[in-house]
C-alpha cells in the first residue's frame, strides 16, 4: 500500500477563474457556482447615485457661498455637505469604472 501524505486535497480542484493564484477552500456555501451581479443595474444605480451626488456637491457648495456666518445653516456646515457629496460621487464614479470593465470582459 503506498502511503498517502497529508496533502492539501485541494490542490487537484480547478481553479475558479484563469489567472488565480494559489488554493482555493472547497465551496461549503448554497449560492450557486455560477452566481454573478447584476451589472446593469449596478450600472444604472450608479449612474443615477453619481448625478444625485454631483448635483449635490454643486449645491451644497454653491449655497454656502451665498450664506453669511449668522445664517443657518452656516458655511461651514454647507461645504461638509458638499465635500462628503464629492467623496461619494467618486466612490459611485469608481464603482462605474468597475461595472464597466466588467461588463467589457464578460462579451
Amino acid at each position: 500500500m503506498s502511503r498517502r501524505h497529508a496533502q492539501d486535497d485541494t490542490a487537484h480542484l480547478p481553479r475558479s477563474r484563469p489567472g488565480t493564484t494559489g488554493h482555493h477552500r472547497v465551496r461549503t456555501g448554497t449560492e450557486p457556482v455560477t452566481a454573478r451581479s447584476a451589472l446593469r443595474l449596478r450600472l444604472v444605480l450608479g449612474v443615477l447615485g453619481l448625478l444625485v451626488f454631483l448635483f449635490g456637491t454643486a449645491l451644497f457648495a454653491l449655497w454656502a457661498g451665498t450664506v453669511t456666518q449668522r445664517d443657518v445653516p452656516d458655511p461651514t456646515q454647507l461645504t461638509v455637505l458638499a465635500v462628503i457629496c464629492g467623496i461619494l460621487a467618486v466612490f459611485a464614479a469608481v464603482d462605474l469604472v468597475v461595472v464597466v470593465l466588467r461588463l467589457l470582459r464578460e462579451r
